[in-house]
């Protein structure tokens, strides 16, 4: 026999054997509604759970297939691989929350969203400044609680403890 049959006999066995299953399938299960009420509810319960458990595994395999993308697109960001702009990014999702939100409701966004998310994306980019200042940050936190080691009590700090107490004391006593 040439390879060519070969082969077609044996996906000919494979087509057989599925038949083969689907025919035990069939007659375990078969019409449920002819079944007992007991053999019903194993059905029912076992389909149930074997949907239930293979939900959960592709649902992990994919959430942390998603996961694992984003967390390694950020470690790729802050290692300076790629540099992501997060301006453009802002803008499009805005251009597409924006038609979306007119879809559904019929209306554009108002003029205090859009102020809203003006003055959000600022304070994101000043908390980023801030953030790239973190040496000078750094420096003026070291001098105002004494030392880089440690907290050092100052004047400073005897005057606020002082004040808080001098505020608890008047309030409980009011």
């Amino acid at each position: 026999m040439s390879d060519r049959k070969i082969k077609k006999n044996e996906t000919n066995k494979e087509i057989i054997s599925m038949s083969e299953a689907a025919g035990y399938l069939d007659r375990f299960v078969g019409d449920v509604s002819k079944k007992s009420v007991t053999k019903q509810i194993l059905i029912g319960a076992g389909s149930g759970w074997a949907t239930g458990y293979i939900t959960m595994k592709v649902g992990k395999v994919a959430a942390v297939a998603v996961g694992g993308g984003i967390i390694l697109l950020q470690i790729a960001n802050q290692q300076g691989y790629i540099n992501i702009d997060w301006n453009k990014i802002h803008k499009k999702v805005d251009k597409v929350a924006d038609k979306v939100e007119e879809a559904v409701t019929g209306q554009g966004p108002s003029w205090d969203d859009k102020a809203k998310r003006f003055v959000d994306r600022k304070m994101n980019q000043a908390e980023d400044a801030l953030k790239k200042n973190a040496k000078r940050s750094r420096k003026w936190y070291s001098n105002l609680i004494g030392d880089e080691s440690g907290c050092k009590i100052n004047d400073l700090h005897i005057f606020i403890c002082a004040f808080a107490a001098g505020v608890a004391i008047g309030i409980g006593t009011a």
